[in-house]
């Protein structure tokens, strides 16, 4: 099986490059805007004429795309996560590969979803966010291609390679900081919310498997359990081995939340309110993941605890 994975250099494309290359019946390349890639093509700026011309070269069978924005403005947003799946779904259209797409979605495309519930997949998305708000419309290009395609909408992915901007990623970057000043007093903020991580080597299972399947539509990938930030800190500290207190700076919902690892700030010269959920996903999100189950076969396998092991690790080479 030929595949073409495009965004090999991304978060989650790393690992499902190791992934797929682990597969002996699987041939792997990789297209994307890096030095390293196999080819180098700019989905936000690359016409779809060109993107045809290499498909019909390369004839993949399976296309798999993990590339993206997830900051910046909607402008930036909409060209890297819109635009470029409007290019990704023309090309194939008018090659003759007969590719199949899988395309990462994400669970900001849901939006708030209500407390102690479990979000299925045909669950009415409302994004609370620009982010959100250009990965459903890349999902809605793809459903309404006609192509051959899956959406997996990715709940909190986490694990090795968690991006430092991150919740987890900003936690476990504070709690090196506080161990290496030896500070034995955390303040963190924005704790309160609940979120359904799910480890980053699962997420690549599932792409595999869903590249090998007949499955179409949008199919969560999640670990299909809420966890509060401050249960996950708690977690982070046992596996850190900072025994320093942590002190929770949260306010009531809808007032400025300091950062995880900020000082609150002056009330004097307070920044502007922010939004207290900047991912638009309110205080809860938790997958239904029955569907991956049943047509997937895909369960998740690794723990919150390893993938915080390993977010540590990677933090405490920084020391």
């Amino acid at each position: 099986m030929r595949v073409l994975l495009i965004g090999a250099n991304g978060y989650i494309g790393r690992f499902v490059a190791d992934r797929l290359l682990a597969d002996p019946a699987v041939q792997l390349t990789a297209l994307g805007r890096g030095d390293d890639a196999d080819v180098r093509f700019d989905l936000a700026s690359g016409s779809p004429g060109a993107l045809t011309r290499f498909l019909d070269a390369v004839h993949p069978g399976v296309v798999v795309n993990c590339a993206g924005a997830t900051r910046g403005g909607a402008r930036e947003l909409t060209r890297h996560n819109t635009v470029a799946v409007a290019t990704v779904c023309e090309a194939l259209r008018r090659s003759g590969c007969g590719a199949r797409l899988v395309q990462i979605g994400c669970s900001a495309e849901y939006g708030p979803s209500q407390p102690g519930s479990s979000t299925a997949e045909d669950a009415v998305p409302r994004p609370g966010g620009p982010y959100g708000v250009s990965k459903l419309a890349a999902t809605e290009l793809v459903l309404g291609s006609g192509l051959d395609a899956v959406v997996l909408r990715v709940f909190s992915p986490a694990g090795p390679g968690t991006p430092a901007g991150s919740p987890l990623g900003r936690l476990a970057e504070a709690m090196r900081r506080a161990m290496q000043s030896g500070d034995g007093e955390l303040k963190l903020g924005g704790l309160g919310a609940q979120r359904d991580f799910v480890d980053v080597r699962d997420v690549a299972r599932a792409v595999h498997a869903a590249s090998l399947s007949a499955a179409q539509g949008v199919i969560n990938i999640g670990s299909g359990r809420a966890v509060r930030l401050r249960d996950a800190a708690a977690v982070l500290a046992r596996v850190a081995g900072y025994g320093g207190a942590l002190h929770e700076l949260d306010g009531p919902p809808g007032v400025l939340r300091p950062a995880i690892g900020h000082p609150r700030p002056d009330p004097d010269h307070a920044p502007p309110v922010a939004y207290p959920y900047p991912d638009g996903c309110g205080s809860w999100q938790q997958a239904d993941v029955r569907t991956a189950r049943d047509r997937l076969g895909w369960r998740p396998r690794i723990g919150l605890e390893e993938s915080l092991a390993d977010i540590w690790m990677e933090a405490a080479c920084r020391i």
